[in-house]
């Protein structure tokens, strides 16, 4: 009994904390409302408890406690309350919907995992999780905004569980929860869930740093105050009224400056940074003014928040300034409205029940991000696709970048030209074919840096190129090249896929005008397929094989010939796109005799019948192929030249390399003492193109060698 009732003291304590907290902003009756949820989940959470013991009810308490102080509304309250309430006790979302409203249910409902269905693997049932979880996001924020609350007590409690879930939990807080925390501009949680998943992730290190960080506080608090009455007085001198507070760095920030400068702790000197606040924009520069007027700026170490905010709507003025000692000091400097928004975030609209353009424009902004985000999301093909979306998406710093127009741009570090044109408009992606940065014609792959002018090219026949896939860093660019690939290749596999098709039907006996509609009915039955063009492009990708499919086709038909139709050879015409691969170990250009090998999920792929990579063994079907007479497009071929090493030899074989009407692609060269090897990638017709381009070449008198290159794989 006595156990029982110390539990029910410390549900009870909790409990009416929370019922104080909510009673400084919301309505009594609204406060009523609460005390019914709190006993509502206590009864539905009866006989449960935590990995450390604690009864259950205590962690739904908490999690409401902690969105208290961003003063969010009645039904967020009582959805913390109930968060668990579906997923662990027999009680029903319709139950939920009765007794407090439809919002708090699909609240619940949102926050709710998807433990009744059966996944093949965890990262599938993760992906899923998260993916309910942001189309509930998008209807409603406040899910999020209660789910991070939920992440970050669970955090706090981690200690109770098994070193393999801490880890695991962990990890995951600090990949997907922190980055969203800080892309919603939640800034106090996003601290707290780094540092918690830091300690749980690496204990050791965040053991040694936090009692290191304890003894600097001590030795550096003197240093600290005299920097604090130094600012202030430099500001009352010149007529400035501000708020000024110090403030210490989180453990986890101070580990990454280290591991990114290679710095042991003592000479991490920034521990400290210091926060202005002043009644309006103008007072931010007359501030800034006066205090590099006090401490030497360090050059470029001041940031302007204010003109271009963050994405996530967070503005300040930042500046590193050399203090006394030689110590550098970071200063923030704010009006009271940025630093609401720099602590609450999206969560600032309960918090500050104001018409503020700025809080209205930051919801904007977060809900075009969670469209945009759920638009990709969708394309993504499986688990491990989706969670890379989602994961490159919450990027934690961006650069600003300017369209010709003036307007500014947020993309993540590392974005370039492409993902800007996708960022502008999904159709001025799929268009672009070239760029100017600043004026001047740059690659599509050039990165973008601060205060960049960006203009797009366009053309109207123009498509996304395969190759931007390993160069783009945007969720957005990523997901609508795929998606555009994916579409073009299933198209074009799907005609390879009929005329190979076509060629085991005719070895068969069977002419493939006399296959019935109600055969392919039959199949498309048997297979669980939809359309017959899926059974098509699965032949082309070589997911399925030609003989297979045209044995079932044979079985249902009964206009079998007896004698074998003349089995068809396929003719390769340059023209099929990516359904036909051209292989770069061997690099086969018309005229070169030629074999086909069909391999699962990339379709046919093109050898030269001597390819050294065939020769050492291959999985995949075999297909006898050949050139078509009329192919008009260009293929590209690898040569080596061994040249004498004298002043002008390239520009002679560059020249003579135009005459033979052909294109350098690519070149690259290797000192071999008294020679140098030259390495072109050219663009060909045909062997007779290549020949004439060789015998073109070979006169130039510093030519000493010329090859063709065939086993580059």
């Amino acid at each position: 009994m006595a156990a029982d009732s110390g539990e029910d003291r410390i549900k009870m304590a909790d409990a009416e904390l929370l019922i104080e907290e909510v009673s400084s902003y919301l309505k009594p009756q609204d406060v009523e409302h609460v005390r019914v949820a709190i006993e509502f989940s206590r009864i539905a959470h009866e006989g449960q408890t935590r990995h450390s013991g604690d009864p259950y009810v205590t962690h739904p308490i908490a999690v409401a406690r902690i969105l208290t102080p961003l003063h969010l509304d009645t039904q967020s309250i009582i959805a913390a309350l109930l968060h668990d309430v579906v997923e662990d006790t027999e009680i029903t979302s319709e139950q939920i919907a009765e007794k407090f409203g439809g919002p708090v249910a699909e609240l619940v409902d949102g926050l709710s995992k998807l433990e009744r269905i059966q996944f093949e693997t965890r990262e599938d049932a993760q992906a899923e999780n998260f993916r309910k979880m942001l189309l509930a996001m998008a209807r409603d924020v406040r899910v999020i905004l209660i789910k991070l609350a939920d992440r970050l007590h669970n955090m706090r409690t981690l200690g109770a569980m098994s070193p393999d879930k801490c880890e695991r939990i962990a990890r995951e807080t600090m990949e997907i929860y922190a980055p969203i925390a800080n892309r919603l501009g939640l800034n106090e949680i996003y601290l707290e869930l780094q540092d918690l998943s830091f300690k749980h992730l690496h204990p050791n290190r965040y053991a040694v740093l936090a009692k290191a960080l304890k003894v600097a506080r001590g030795n550096r608090r003197e240093v600290v105050g005299k920097i604090l009455e130094a600012i202030r007085g430099q500001l009352e001198k010149n007529h400035i009224h501000a708020e000024v507070s110090g403030r210490e760095k989180n453990i986890y920030s101070i580990y990454k400056k280290m591991q990114i400068k290679s710095l042991a702790f003592s000479e991490v000197l920034d521990i400290y940074g210091f926060r202005v606040l002043v009644k309006d924009t103008p007072s931010c520069y007359l501030a800034l003014g006066q205090l590099h007027a006090l401490y030497k700026p360090i050059p470029g170490k001041f940031k302007d928040y204010i003109a271009i905010p963050k994405s996530n709507g967070y503005q300040s003025l930042h500046s590193t300034l050399f203090g006394p000692f030689g110590t550098p000091i970071e200063i923030q400097i704010r009006t009271p409205e940025m630093h609401k928004i720099a602590d609450a975030g999206v969560a600032s609209h309960w918090l500050y029940k104001s018409g503020h353009s700025t809080i209205n424009e930051l919801h904007k902004k977060t809900h075009q991000w969670l469209q945009e985000l759920l638009e990709s999301l969708n394309d993504s093909s499986n688990s491990a696709e989706f969670m890379e979306h989602l994961k490159v998406d919450l990027f934690p710093d961006a650069v600003y970048v300017f369209t010709p127009k003036g307007r500014i741009l947020s993309l993540p570090k590392g974005a370039t030209a492409v993902d800007f044109a996708y960022s502008v408009h999904t159709d001025i992606g799929d268009r672009c074919i070239a760029v100017k940065i600043n004026h001047e014609l740059v690659p599509l792959r050039s990165e973008l840096r601060n205060g960049d002018r960006v203009e797009i090219i366009t053309a109207p026949h123009a498509k996304p190129n395969p190759a931007w896939l390993s160069y783009v860093s945007t969720n957005k660019a990523r997901s609508h090249i795929r998606h555009f690939l994916k579409t073009m290749q299933s198209g074009e596999s799907a005609q390879l896929g009929e005329r190979l098709l076509n060629q085991a039907l005719h070895a068969l006996g069977i002419k493939p005008a006399d296959i019935k509609e109600s055969c392919w009915d039959k199949l498309l039955r048997d297979t669980g397929i939809k359309t017959r063009q899926e059974i098509l492009a699965d032949i082309g990708l070589g997911r399925r094989l030609n003989m297979v499919v045209a044995r079932q086709l044979a079985c249902s038909n009964d206009t079998v010939s007896s004698e074998p139709v003349a089995n068809p050879v396929i003719t390769i015409q340059g023209t099929e796109g990516m359904a036909v691969q051209f292989a770069t170990c061997c690099r086969p250009i018309p005229g070169d005799p030629i074999i086909g090998v069909i391999k699962s999920g990339q379709g046919l792929v093109v050898h030269t019948h001597d390819c050294p990579v065939l020769r050492k063994g291959h999985s995949g079907q075999w297909l006898d192929v050949v050139w078509d007479k009329n192919i008009t497009r260009t293929f590209a071929v690898s040569l080596k030249l061994l040249v004498a090493n004298q002043r002008g030899v390239l520009a002679k074989i560059a020249a003579a390399i135009a005459e033979a009407e052909s294109n350098i692609e690519n070149v690259s060269f290797a000192n071999e003492g008294e020679y140098t090897a030259l390495h072109f990638t050219l663009e060909v017709n045909n062997r007779q193109h290549l020949a004439n381009i060789m015998r073109s070449m070979r006169v130039i008198p510093e030519v000493i060698r010329i090859f063709r290159v065939q086993s580059t794989g």
